[in-house]
């Protein structure tokens, strides 16, 4: 029986970025859909910092090639006999799983349920910027600070992004911005305090001095919520100091040491972690719940309340390109996305 195959770019060792054996060209199975799977021609990815994390150097050496990737946009081949949300020919977007083999390939195996429709009006990089970053932003509001997202919903409450310029935040301005808030971000160079500004961010803090000062020039002397979107550690005694009483702290990047959270309790301050891989990993009965952010998600980029964070776009899709995404995002000095297509 003749197996099809298809391009894919992948590991075997875990190396620098500078090494050329970090990512390579290889040729994997074509997998087929079955259950609620759909198999995605997959036209463009987007690269993001959890990516270099998991390529990052360890004493690992992989049988088969593993591949990256979990952003993509393409188009619907097959559904599973189980598939009940979408079908062949239709466009689609999705932020993939962290259990599963990732989209640098040219098919791509998902679960309908974490998928959503492409944007009408966005081209596939366009689109392929915007999923897992959108879910981030999106959950961290809605199901972690349990905030509305409704025009106007939040007048009067203030917001501080720590990394407004990143993937993340430059959804999370837009989203806190028509949501309502005062929005706070941080950026520290002229082109990301230019780009967080473009996205809705009212007043700009420096994430390299400490906050208060900077915060009590704008006439506040607390926020009600605080996204943090870099170096928790790094962020953890300014947040603790500036959060309002009774306020609200999410963070999106784990700690390298435990968290001391006393600092929390006088005020009261509730924390919490948001990770978008959760409901997929664990199956949760509300996996569901990815597949209609993303369709909310559409329906606001096609009414032009939300613009896709794509940056740069490389093509083709392959390991020489994808070594260069890998080592911008290393450089800690991107802004949005970056986003590759074709192969």
């Amino acid at each position: 029986m003749i197996v099809a195959t298809m391009k894919a770019v992948g590991l075997f060792r875990y190396l620098p970025i500078t090494d050329p054996e970090s990512l390579v060209d290889v040729e994997v199975e074509k997998p087929v859909a079955s259950g609620r799977d759909l198999l995605v021609q997959v036209r463009a990815v987007s690269v993001n910092p959890v990516d270099t994390k998991i390529r990052s150097p360890k004493d690992r050496v992989e049988e088969q090639p593993k591949i990256l990737g979990f952003d993509a946009a393409g188009v619907v081949v097959e559904a599973g006999s189980d598939c009940t949300l979408f079908k062949p020919g239709d466009e689609v977007y999705y932020a993939g799983t962290n259990i599963r083999q990732g989209t640098n390939a040219e098919f791509h195996l998902v679960d309908e349920r974490i998928v959503g429709r492409k944007p009408k009006n966005l081209s596939f990089p366009e689109a392929a910027a915007l999923p897992l970053t959108g879910l981030t932003a999106w959950e961290a509001f809605a199901d972690r600070l349990g905030l509305s997202l409704d025009p106007g919903a939040n007048t009067g409450k203030s917001v501080l992004i720590i990394g407004a310029a990143g993937g993340v935040g430059s959804i999370a301005t837009q989203l806190a911005k028509r949501a309502g808030f005062n929005v706070i971000g941080t950026a520290s160079r002229p082109e990301t305090v230019k780009w967080v500004v473009e996205r809705g961010v009212d007043h700009v803090i420096n994430h390299h001095q400490p906050f208060r000062p900077q915060l009590e020039q704008l006439g506040l002397q607390f926020v009600d919520y605080i996204l943090c979107l870099n170096a928790t550690d790094k962020h953890w005694s300014n947040m603790a100091d500036v959060i309002a009483p009774q306020g609200k702290i999410c963070s999106i990047v784990e700690t390298g040491t435990p968290l001391n959270l006393e600092p929390l309790f006088a005020k009261s301050v509730t924390f919490v972690w948001e990770l978008m891989f959760t409901r997929s990993r664990f199956q949760t009965d509300d996996m569901i719940e990815q597949h209609r952010i993303l369709n909310q998600i559409a329906d606001l980029v096609e009414r032009g309340d939300v613009l896709t964070t794509m940056t740069e776009h490389l093509s083709p899709i392959n390991a020489e390109n994808l070594r260069v995404a890998h080592a911008k995002l290393e450089s800690g000095k991107t802004i949005g996305k970056i986003v590759l297509s074709g192969f």
